[in-house]
């Protein structure tokens, strides 16, 4: 759902596929991903790529042709560390994406020495991330928007449509990272491009050793590597749900949707009527169509399961995608780029607190019940920075473990860790419910006062509030719906209640 999401390195749940060659996306080189997660395609021969499918003229079927993917990278010119001095640094940024380039800045702007450590730290990231323009404009980044729409649409079913009174933009990916950066540079910090494959913690620093044979020395060290939880460790078994997603840009003869609405939701599935298989499918786990429309003929278009446990195979997603755009006479004549999206949502959280600082989707804090991310992330980033600073800056008397263990009850405060669990308590709920049981709960969602959706989907809402969303929630939904709440969330409900009280300041 046009979030910020990187992929999780050990995906099970996938079936395997027999392509030696590979936006898993919403973060990182999309087809590269592919190989590396087991993904596959029908056509062992087809080559994968940013410029998508080449489609037929007149064709309606997506065909499996697409041109070698070309990296587009920022024209800058990096200040590198120097390893030859040996240098310590107060803050070594392992990862290079949205939420380690924030607190690299933020960090960096208070006179702190930061190192930003990436395999390809001027890769432009190649992923379509959608968000709520409030939530951009809170953190002055409203010039990060390429594309806003007055409002966005849900479809329930064929029947019902929602109208959303809340703008929505697609950030403009080049213009975010070049305005990271640029700050970055200004404010000294400096790039290595490798990537971390151990750190050994000492009392008052640790050694980032990375696989150019470089060792990097640093007060602190923030991993902010996404699902990959390159350095965070984890002591509970990782049991996430998935929200699986295939998406294009695509240049199209015509679209049926407004270029003034982008649609966050549309649940129809009359386009499944002739294929029982893929109805009954549906019906099952059903998918979604998000979708952002440019202009009459230039639109991106995503197939998404909201989440499941295990996650859709991406061929089903394929699928069922291909037959919505025939259903809706959306003839595909070029593709720009396409994503593939495997977002972990929900499991548990990382050890806290620990000597790695995170942030992020190694931190567990993608939104348990939607897959957001990118504007809670950012919105954090200063709250790690600004904790950072204060232990470690001038007159801070705090290091190694004792700074650790602050900076993490800051980005996650009891009231946080409280939130988290009603949305994983949502996320339960979610995962059981069928495609009729999936539009009544988003039919009395969107009928809540604006305040109360709008601050569930933006993370605005703690628990007293929460528990008042939850019964205006449940007094809104159907008798039906009412009761299929109480049975199916009553097991999650006690499993919340459970947590809540064992987890105390």
């Amino acid at each position: 759902m046009g979030t910020f999401a990187r992929v999780y390195n050990n995906l099970e749940f996938l079936q395997p596929v027999h392509l030696g060659t590979q936006k898993l996306g919403r973060f990182g080189s999309k087809r590269n991903r592919l190989v590396h997660l087991g993904f596959g395609l029908r056509n062992p021969n087809v080559r994968w790529g940013k410029k998508g499918y080449c489609v037929r003229a007149g064709a309606n079927a997506l065909l499996e042709l697409v041109p070698e993917t070309k990296k587009e990278n920022l024209d800058f010119d990096l200040p590198l560390y120097d390893s030859s001095k040996g240098m310590m640094v107060d803050l070594a940024v392992v990862g290079g994406g949205p939420a380690g380039l924030a607190v690299a800045q933020q960090v960096s702007e208070a006179g702190l020495s930061v190192c930003s450590i990436d395999p390809s730290p001027k890769l432009i990231w190649p992923n379509n991330y959608g968000v709520w323009v409030d939530e951009f404009e809170a953190m002055d980044l409203l010039d990060c928007l390429d594309t806003t729409w007055s409002g966005a649409v849900v479809y329930i079913d064929d029947g019902v449509k929602k109208n959303l009174e809340r703008p929505y933009g697609r950030v403009n990916r080049k213009q975010l990272k070049s305005k990271m950066m640029q700050k970055c540079i200004s404010n000294g910090v400096k790039f290595h491009q490798a990537k971390v494959i151990r750190v050994i913690h000492e009392e008052s620093k640790s050694l980032l050793i990375c696989n150019d044979g470089v060792t990097i020395q640093a007060s602190v060290v923030l991993d902010a590597t996404g699902f990959s939880r390159c350095l965070v460790q984890y002591d509970k078994p990782y049991n996430p749900g998935y929200q699986i997603a295939y998406g294009i840009i695509a240049e199209v003869d015509e679209h049926p949707f407004d270029v003034d609405k982008m649609v966050f939701m549309d649940w129809r599935d009359s386009h499944l009527r002739n294929n029982r298989d893929l109805k009954e499918r549906n019906s099952r786990i059903p998918t979604f169509l998000y979708a952002m429309p440019f202009s009459s003929n230039r639109i991106f278009l995503e197939e998404t399961s909201l989440v499941a446990r295990p996650g859709l195979p991406m061929e089903d997603i394929q699928e069922r995608m291909e037959a919505r755009l025939r259903h809706l006479g959306i003839n595909i004549k070029s593709i720009e780029e396409d994503e593939r999206c495997v977002i972990p949502m929900g499991g548990p959280l990382p050890i806290i607190p620990q000597r790695v600082v995170g942030i992020g989707g190694t931190a567990g804090m993608v939104h348990p019940s939607t897959g957001y991310m990118v504007a809670r992330t950012l919105a954090a980033a200063p709250i790690v920075a600004n904790s950072i600073v204060q232990y470690l800056g001038s007159g801070g008397t705090q290091l190694g473990d004792d700074l650790s263990d602050q900076v993490w009850r800051d980005l996650w405060p009891i009231q946080r860790r409280r939130q988290r669990e009603f949305f994983c308590f949502g996320m339960d709920i979610l995962l059981k419910l069928d495609l009729q049981g999936t539009r009544r709960f988003f039919d009395a969602f969107f009928d809540l006062e604006p305040r109360y959706w709008h601050g569930f989907l933006s993370s605005r809402l703690f628990l007293p509030e929460l528990i008042v969303f939850g019964l205006a929630l449940f007094g809104h939904a159907s008798n039906t719906s009412r009761l299929e709440i109480m049975a199916k969330g009553t097991v999650p409900l006690v499993s919340m209640i459970g947590n809540l009280i064992k987890d105390r300041e």
